[in-house]
């Protein structure tokens, strides 16, 4: 195909990518759709009845533009957590977020560190912006802190980006080795602490770190926990300054108004919230349990998925993940080894994890026949 002249020399000279392919585009494919979707993370228990009253009550308002400053949702936030409005930055979506900062920090030529495997969406910013995207290791099943601050330190980095807990794997790190890496951080660096599965993690996770501390921008979602992820909300919260710069690039109209009433609502459930708790921590130890009864290794989760350990390469893991979506079974993997050795299963409702209980067997069997 020609490629379009009016392209900037940087975006001719990058591919046309989608990081993620959707169900509904693996459903067109298939032209069938899929029994159990259990591959993006989504909360399948549902959001708030709150929050989905906010959404039917609001759609007479849709007719208006929402408030660009996101006040209301702002101060509810700011509440939550104990600190001034000015700290938080609500936009769409954490993949939003990451996109704004990104072009507010980074350059050509401008070094952003991060672990091979994470969380991909910050590398395809980086890449649009002419950034140099330098990667470490994971330790284990884990992301290193000490690595990455480690790369960071050599290669003079803009920014740093560190999942905790973390996507792929659902690993975490205690709050005590968050604390130590935001101290270690090198001048002129930030660490971006992307927490967008903080709410499901164990007591202790997330570190406390003043709002005032330039070193750190934290990034939490609506997504996950909250069951909003078709409503797009994510927030920031960091030092004043930083928070005041997304002024200068976001779009101030890009959240919609019943986005903005789901959220509110939802963040005002705590008792809903304590229930998704206990509906995705019963549904992770099913998940394991699953894993287990095939002979395949669970790893340990704090998110709302299970990373399943196939016991051999990224290639039979592969064979696995296309026989379970032949059965109808939408799941993902990881996409760098030795990472690409599990299969990812999202938590859901119990008749789609039976679902994958059932094709897992034959997904299996396939698989080694194939090997």
């Amino acid at each position: 195909m020609t490629q379009d002249p009016r392209l900037t020399p940087l975006a001719a000279s990058l591919p046309a990518t989608v990081p993620f392919v959707g169900p509904e585009a693996q459903e067109r494919q298939r032209n069938q759709g899929f029994t159990a979707r259990l591959g993006a993370n989504e909360n399948g228990f549902g959001p708030s009845p709150l929050a989905i009253r906010a959404l039917q009550d609001s759609a007479r308002a849709a007719w208006m533009y929402a408030d660009p400053e996101s006040h209301d949702l702002r101060q509810a936030l700011a509440k939550h957590h104990g600190i001034d409005a000015a700290h938080i930055m609500i936009d769409a979506g954490i993949d939003t977020l990451l996109g704004l900062l990104v072009r507010l920090t980074v350059g050509p030529g401008d070094s952003v560190v991060t672990s091979a495997g994470a969380y991909p969406t910050l590398n395809y910013h980086v890449a649009g912006y002419g950034g140099d995207l330098h990667t470490v290791s994971y330790a284990g099943d884990f992301e290193d802190p000490d690595r990455l601050i480690a790369k960071a330190r050599e290669t003079n980095a803009k920014l740093v980006y560190i999942a905790n807990p973390d996507n792929p794997m659902g690993s975490c790190h205690d709050a005590t080795t968050m604390a130590r890496m935001i101290a270690a951080v090198p001048p002129g660096c930030l660490l971006i602490l992307d927490e967008a599965y903080v709410e499901l993690a164990p007591d202790g996770t997330s570190p406390a770190v003043s709002p005032d501390d330039p070193r750190v921008i934290r990034l939490r979602t609506f997504s996950k926990a909250y069951g909003l992820a078709g409503a797009r909300v994510g927030y920031a919260m960091g030092s004043k300054p930083l928070i005041m710069a997304f002024n200068k690039v976001r779009n101030h109209f890009g959240m919609s108004r019943p986005s903005q009433a789901a959220a509110l609502a939802a963040l005002k459930d705590e008792e809903w919230l304590s229930e998704i708790k206990d509906l995705v921590a019963q549904c992770r130890d099913r998940i394991s349990a699953i894993a287990l009864e095939n002979g395949l290794t669970p790893l340990p989760s704090a998110t709302n998925f299970v990373a399943i350990d196939c016991g051999k390469d990224g290639d039979f893991a592969r064979k696995v993940l296309k026989n379970l979506i032949d059965q109808g079974i939408f799941v993902r993997m990881p996409f760098v080894a030795p990472q690409v050795r599990c299969i990812r299963v999202s938590c859901g409702p119990a008749a789609e994890i039976a679902a994958f209980a059932a094709a897992l067997p034959e997904a299996l069997k396939k698989a080694r026949a194939e090997t």
